[in-house]
């Protein structure tokens, strides 16, 4: 079934209510965890470039103006918005907005090494966005510390000022795999033109991105469990323009999973990569849901499927193959419809069941909080619609799975924060069927 073109909405409130299954086609954005640093890294890099399937959320749109504001030359493709030129050559003075600008969002801190490059300086807000746990930087500084920068903090954010240069290597060890830290040591070493050793590294598809555009820049990269190796381009490499192409949004992906599972229904999502969800798949079957990876698509049959009755353990990880953590509220929403007892665990971002669970429980979840990142609920469940809140982008998106199985009508406001993760959910949500609607004044 082709995909059905929806105008985006623009309400601040929206109403969910039950229906027939979902079922049909959408194609997912690109994803904005990919596209942060991605941008950050043609920025570093210093030379024109094209990146393609950009996503139009509101973090990304953030950091588009961050980069102007910055100095950057920055240009739309002609009949394609989701394509981004970066223009290269000189880059201009910083604007005095860039400050306040940078605290509206967390991945402002991927911003430091082309500061340092442009500037020799950079001076950030505290990171931003949702308020789910503590944004700390002590990994970023090891990183700065490791190149010689040096590095002063104050209330309002943090300073960091560029090294002498040099040419030798960097080694730096990550106590944990910060894919923060991990892409701030990439990019500077890109800035330094050093070549670097980064162990104990986050290797998630975000960071693997990274790196193969930055191969295709070329870079000399090596990535395993225990170690990234970067190795500056040979001398007699070619400096030409680069193009590079967003993947798509594995968490979106997996919202829209999520809701196909929870209302039984069949579907195809496209443009993701299958090895990109591989560890929800792995949750999705485990649960009786039957799903099929392809290289670019994921299919959701669950009609007239019977669920396993297994008992989930969904426990955030950022070790290679783990559950990323925002895949976790998509999946408490769908285990409330399952048999089974379920047990949710997120240590990675302690403050996003204190977002999440109370309002599920607005919509009469039962979920027994064990400490402040775990939390347990027995399924099924039988909800009921109410007014609710996104406090966050990932729990706006688990309340609009959980609306479209409660009985009644549920309505979503906060719709700021979901728009910043995503450009348009309830659009390709109501492409599969669901009824979501526009509340007015």
């Amino acid at each position: 079934m082709p995909t059905t073109q929806i105008p985006p909405m623009a309400a601040e409130v929206i109403a969910v209510r039950p229906g027939p299954p979902l079922a049909g086609t959408v194609t997912v954005d690109g994803s904005k965890n990919a596209a942060l640093p991605l941008l950050a890294a043609a920025a570093a890099l210093g030379r024109p470039g094209q990146i393609s399937n950009v996503p139009g959320s509101a973090d990304v749109q953030a950091m588009l103006t961050l980069l102007q504001q910055a100095g950057h030359r920055l240009a739309r493709s002609v009949g394609d918005p989701a394509t981004v030129l970066v223009l290269g050559g000189d880059v201009g003075p910083i604007a005095p907005e860039l400050f306040e600008t940078a605290g509206r969002i967390r991945a402002s801190y991927y911003l430091v090494p082309a500061l340092l490059a442009a500037h020799g300086r950079a001076a950030l807000p505290w990171p931003g966005g949702c308020q789910i746990g503590e944004r700390g930087m002590e990994q970023h500084f090891r990183v700065y510390d490791a190149f010689g920068d040096q590095y002063a903090v104050e209330n309002r954010g943090y300073t960091v000022v560029a090294g002498s240069a040099r040419a030798d290597s960097v080694s730096v060890m990550l106590p944990f795999r910060s894919r923060g830290a991990t892409v701030a040591a990439i990019l500077r070493a890109v800035v330094a033109g050093r070549p670097l050793r980064l162990g104990h590294p986050n290797l998630s598809p975000e960071v693997i991105s990274v790196l193969d555009a930055l191969k295709s820049a070329g870079w000399g990269t090596q990535a395993t469990e225990r170690l990234i190796a970067l190795a500056p381009p040979a001398a007699c490499t070619p400096e030409g323009s680069v193009a590079w192409t967003v993947p798509g949004d594995k968490i979106e992906t997996g919202t829209l999973a999520c809701a196909l599972a929870a209302t039984k229904g069949n579907g195809r999502i496209e443009g993701v990569r299958g090895r990109d969800v591989a560890p929800l798949v792995a949750a999705l079957r485990w649960l009786g849901i039957p799903v099929a990876a392809q290289e670019d698509a994921l299919t959701v049959h669950a009609e007239n499927t019977q669920p396993t009755s297994h008992s989930l353990r969904a426990i955030a990880s950022l070790s290679p193959g783990g559950l990323d953590a925002d895949f976790e509220p998509a999946l408490m929403a769908l285990t409330l419809g399952l048999p089974g007892t379920h047990l949710f665990a997120d240590t990675i971002n302690p403050g996003r069941h204190s977002n999440l669970v109370p309002q599920l429980a607005v919509l009469g979840a039962r979920i027994e909080e064990i400490s402040p990142t775990q939390c347990r609920l027995t399924g099924p469940q039988h909800l009921i619609g109410a007014g609710v809140e996104s406090t966050d982008i990932r729990t706006g998106s688990a309340l609009l799975i959980a609306g479209l199985t409660a009985r009644g009508v549920t309505t979503l406001g906060g719709l700021q924060q979901l728009r910043r993760g995503h450009a348009d959910l309830p659009t390709k949500l109501r492409a599969l069927g669901a009824d979501i609607c526009e509340v007015t004044a």
